[in-house]
Parts: structure tokens; C-alpha cells; sequence
């Protein structure tokens, strides 16, 4: 046994016994979990890292940012969007909606709990989750930190000896900071995309960084119809290549030809890569008329970075002020959840949409289809009612003893 001594040091963690479902993830995705729970009369537990909802889009986000979707996408179930929103609400927009979300269902996480590990316990029948003070059992969890809880950070030979400024696009929030300065920009997705523009209209000169192929598609058909929408559309009447087809029609008759700029699109069509690996096209707001102007240059894959920039694939070699990391996010569910049958290794469940909401054991999961705000609305309503049914049948069982 410890000394006493050494029990005041590790004080024994608090425990609380969760009747509804513990939550874990404060985004929209834990968020809208809550809602439809509560909808259902089911009382719920959200368990947070950081000191407010959505931290990612509040923290980690850079100032120009807008959704990429119209509004009408990108609701949560049993609440709309103001309606003198704009067609594309900004970053502080966004954030202004989900905290009016969380105040119209009364959603009060926990905050600063960070959750270390979870785990089934087989002899109680209940998952128990540690934070870093205590420890909180329910019968139901519901993994709702999503595809984007860490930044992800390549394996780029010698990036630990560039001795200017390197960031990660969680990181980054304006082009201010990098004012007429040559910034390489790694990562050709819709945050490098973004980022580069921004740097732009500060005066900086970025070079973009497109090491594989990438599909760039207008954010609007024809000055008024969203992409997206259009897509969505012709999805429920059209095979699926074929509205592939047309999206790549029209890309290329409004756009050009994206790969005379350096930009090679993949053989399988944006949609159907999207649904398969997750990988979203990039819906253009300006940037490829700046790449076009040789505002924004393209540079081919990066083999080393030096300690003054960077040397490329083609044999360049180049210097750079500053290097910003514009390669996405990842899960991090295989750092604490200790279910490792319902989860793949990048943190990403094995069934693929639209069963990948439910596990074992009363597991499930909110935010990880591929398939945005739309895919965690439906994720959330399908959780709320399986837990529903097993919850009315609890609560009868309970009054029969």
C-alpha cells in the first residue's frame, strides 16, 4: 500500500454513474447527438477537452474562413440558420449559430475533461471513461470527436532544421502575419487553397505545394446554383459516374483545363472518390485565377526541407520565409478509446457509411461518415432513436422490480 503521503499526491479520481449516454466531443457532432437524445427525453453527459463547444472552429480556424456548403447543408437537426444569414455563413457566424444551438437545448458540457481512456467493462455491463480527475460509467458511449480532433503533421525529411516560422493551418489565422514574405504552402486541399489566396491579398507571394492529384470544381454552377446542391440532386435520379461526368464537364467549360496549371485531376470522378476515401474536391473561390496570374505558384512535392526552404521532386531548389502546413487533420479515437473492433487503425470505423454510426456493446459513433454536417445530422438522429428503444425498455424493466 501507498504511503499517505503519496495518496495526497494521487488523490483517488471522482466517479459519477451516467444515467443517459456520456458524450464525448463538445462539436456540432456531440452537440446535435445531444439534441436528438433530448428530444427523445434521454438526459446525456458531454465530456470536453477544451474550455468551450467547438473548439476547432474557435480556436483552430483562420479568420477568412466561410462553410464551403450553403446553409441549408450544413443545419443541425430541429434548427435552421438564421435567415439573414448569407447563402455561405463566415467562421464567426458559424460559431454564433452553435452556441444558440446549444442555449436552445440547454447543452452544458464538462468542460477540461480530457479523455484518456474508455473502455467496456465486461463484469458491469458499462463503459468507463477516465478523464485526467475522474472517472464517469454509463451504458452508452457515443464517440463524437470526429475526423478532425489533431492536426496532421507529414513526415517531411528535414523539417526539423528550417529555421523560419513552420505552422500547421490550425495554427494559421491571417495572411497579416506573413506579410511580403515567400511562404511555401504544403497541402493542395480547400485550407491550402484558402490560405494561399489569403496570403495573397497581404502582399505575400505563396507557392502551393500539389504533390498528388487533385480534383478543383466552381464553388457555383453558372454564378447561381451550388455545386454541391446540383450534385446532390442529379445523385438521386443519374448513376453515380455519370453526374461525375457533368460535374467535370462543367468544371472544366467554367474553370479550364485545371492540369495545364499543375493541377492533374484523378481518374475516379470527385463525388465517387469523395464517398470512397474521403477525399473532398476542392470548390474554387477565387484561387485558381490567382494561380492562373502567377500570384500563387505551383510547386510539385517537396523531397526535403532545408534549413533556408525547401528542395522539390523536379530538382528545384528554393528559400522561403516561412512554411505552412496545410495538410489536414485526423482522428485521434486510437489514442484512448481501447475498443479497437469497431475502429480501423487511422481512427476511422470499419463499416462504412451509412452503418458506420453503431457498434458493440453500446458504442457509437457521430461525425465520421465523410459526408460533413449532412452525414452528422443523420448519424445523430439514428443514434437517438436505437437508444430510445432500449432506453423505454430499461425504464420498464426498472418498474417491474
Amino acid at each position: 500500500m501507498g504511503s499517505p503521503k503519496e495518496e495526497e499526491n494521487h488523490p483517488k479520481p471522482k466517479r459519477f454513474f451516467i444515467q443517459g449516454p456520456i458524450i464525448v466531443g463538445a462539436g456540432p457532432s456531440g452537440l446535435a447527438a445531444y439534441a436528438c437524445l433530448s428530444e427523445q427525453g434521454i438526459p446525456s453527459l458531454i465530456l470536453e477537452r477544451s474550455d468551450c463547444i467547438a473548439s476547432l472552429w474557435q480556436q483552430r480556424t483562420y479568420d477568412r474562413l466561410k462553410l464551403h456548403l450553403p446553409k441549408k447543408f450544413c443545419e443541425l437537426p430541429f434548427m435552421g440558420f438564421p435567415e439573414n444569414f448569407p447563402k455561405y455563413p463566415t467562421k464567426q457566424q458559424f460559431i454564433s449559430y452553435l452556441e444558440a444551438y446549444a442555449a436552445m437545448f440547454s447543452i452544458v458540457p464538462r468542460f477540461k475533461q480530457e479523455v484518456q481512456s474508455a473502455e467496456f467493462d465486461r463484469n458491469g455491463s458499462v463503459w468507463k471513461v477516465k478523464t485526467q480527475d475522474c472517472e464517469y460509467f454509463s451504458r452508452w458511449i457515443i464517440v463524437a470527436t470526429g475526423e478532425n480532433a489533431e492536426p496532421l503533421i507529414p513526415d517531411i525529411q528535414g523539417i526539423e532544421k528550417f529555421r523560419g516560422p513552420l505552422i500547421h493551418t490550425s495554427a494559421y489565422k491571417s495572411g497579416s502575419c506573413f506579410r511580403n514574405q515567400k511562404v511555401l504552402v504544403v497541402g493542395c486541399g480547400n485550407s491550402g487553397m484558402e490560405v494561399s489566396s489569403d496570403l495573397c491579398r497581404h502582399n505575400a507571394c505563396p507557392h502551393l505545394v500539389v504533390r498528388n492529384t487533385v480534383h478543383v470544381l466552381p464553388r457555383e454552377m453558372f454564378g447561381r446554383f451550388s455545386t454541391f446542391g446540383v450534385a446532390m440532386a442529379l445523385n438521386k435520379c443519374l448513376p453515380l459516374k455519370l453526374v461525375d461526368k457533368f460535374l467535370l464537364l462543367v468544371a472544366n467549360f467554367t474553370l479550364g483545363k485545371a492540369d495545364r496549371l499543375g493541377l492533374r485531376r484523378p481518374k475516379t470522378g470527385p463525388i465517387e472518390l469523395k464517398n470512397v476515401t474521403g477525399k473532398t474536391p476542392v470548390l474554387d473561390v477565387g484561387a485558381l485565377s490567382l494561380i492562373k496570374s502567377g500570384k500563387i505558384k505551383v510547386m510539385e512535392g517537396v523531397r526535403e526541407i532545408t534549413r533556408n526552404g525547401a528542395k522539390f521532386v523536379d530538382g528545384q531548389e528554393r528559400e522561403f520565409d516561412s512554411i505552412i502546413l496545410a495538410t489536414g487533420y485526423k482522428s485521434n479515437v486510437p489514442v484512448w478509446l481501447k475498443d479497437r473492433e469497431f475502429f480501423s487503425d487511422d481512427g476511422m470505423p470499419k463499416t462504412p457509411f451509412p452503418k458506420g454510426w453503431k457498434g458493440e456493446r453500446g458504442l457509437y459513433t457521430v461525425g465520421f461518415t465523410r459526408r460533413g454536417l449532412l452525414g452528422t445530422s443523420s448519424d445523430a438522429v439514428n443514434i437517438a432513436r436505437d437508444i430510445a428503444d432500449q432506453w423505454t425498455t430499461t425504464k420498464d424493466r426498472s418498474s417491474l422490480l
